[in-house]
Formats: C-alpha cells, structure tokens, sequence
C-alpha cells in the first residue's frame, strides 16, 4: 500500500468512526507536533543500559498482563 493509499483508508475509517465533523474535530486536535523526536530520544536514552531499558520494559509487561 502506497502512503497515500494508507492516508485515504485512515481518513476513511476516521469518517465512518466518527462521522465528518467529528473526524475533522479530530485531526484538527492532534496536530502534527513539534521538536526533535530524534534529539529529544537520544537525550533522554542517552544515560539508559541495555540492562535498564529490559529491567523497564519487564515492570511494563508485568503491569499489562495483571487484571485490573
């Protein structure tokens, strides 16, 4: 699927989700962002062990898999 493909189809399923108005609501909201995601990600990971991130990542599963 090409980019524009993928883009038509998710408009498409934002329109019959929500309905036109609320799906231009929508897009309106999220905005495109702003920053360095790149820069901002080696910032934050730059100090992280390969051992910390797993250590992390465990604790995250752990308190996805327990019911609420």
């Amino acid at each position: 699927m090409t980019p524009i493909e993928l883009r038509k189809k998710g408009y498409q399923a934002l329109v019959d989700a929500l309905g036109q108005v609320d799906a231009i609501r929508f897009l309106q909201q999220s905005g495109w962002g702003s920053g360095d995601y790149t820069k901002e990600r080696k910032e934050r990971l730059n100090d992280v062990t390969r051992k910390e991130f797993y250590q992390e990542l465990e604790l995250l599963r752990a308190r996805k898999s327990k019911p609420i």
